[in-house]
């Protein structure tokens, strides 16, 4: 395994059998380096492959400063999104997410928080990367000891959900869940009904909207 481009000490870019650019991730394994210089696999802890052009440079540029413990933990919640959704993401995903998840952690340690004040709606209208969230939010405070507040969890909820779509704008997003907000709204002033929302019929009519929003 050669070095194609050093990204920092403990990353680098290298070509596989095909010539497809990967970007690999261990402690220290481009220290005293070149381009041209081999690695040991062994010392690789992440292998990441990007199909997306855009989407590879990006991801480089970001992790060039970025702590590795904030990178494997962006990854993990990706991987688990994907088990747990049986959905294929946005390559896209790996700069918005890790960056989010990076920028969050900082913004906790600087004493600055964000309120999300859309964290309701997102609690009811995308329940499953919500739960991902909260597993994030879980991961976080156990392998990092940081105790990010529930808000995160709905962007990153919003970033999850976003990764499904064809855009990579989160704004959309953001948009989508006012709208359905709006429509329940109507629904309820307009017929006079009280939603209860632990209820199988107010579950599968804003997951079908959810899905068809997307």
């Amino acid at each position: 395994m050669q070095i194609s481009k050093i990204l920092n000490n403990n990353a680098a870019v290298v070509l596989d059998g095909q010539g497809r650019e990967k970007i690999v991730m261990g402690k220290g394994i481009c220290f005293k380096k070149k381009t041209g210089s081999a690695i040991d696999p062994e010392a690789v802890d992440k292998t990441f492959f990007l199909s997306a052009e855009e989407a590879s440079h990006k991801f480089q540029v970001l992790i060039k400063d970025i702590p590795m413990e904030h990178i494997a933990i962006g990854e993990e919640i990706i991987a688990q999104a994907k088990k747990e959704l049986g959905k294929d993401l946005n390559d896209m995903i790996y700069i918005s997410l890790i960056d989010h998840v990076h920028t969050s952690i900082i913004r906790f340690l600087d004493g600055i928080t964000v309120k999300n004040v859309l964290l309701w709606d997102i609690r009811r209208f995308y329940k499953e990367e919500f739960a991902i969230g909260q597993w994030a939010l879980a991961q976080i405070k156990e392998q990092l000891k940081i105790e990010l507040p529930e808000d995160e969890a709905g962007f990153i909820a919003l970033h999850l959900a976003n990764a499904q779509m064809d855009t990579s704008t989160m704004h959309n997003m953001y948009e989508i869940t006012k709208v359905m907000q709006e429509i329940l709204n109507i629904v309820k002033y307009h017929f006079h009904v009280e939603f209860r929302e632990e209820e199988l019929p107010f579950y599968h009519a804003s997951e079908i909207f959810c899905k068809t929003s997307r």
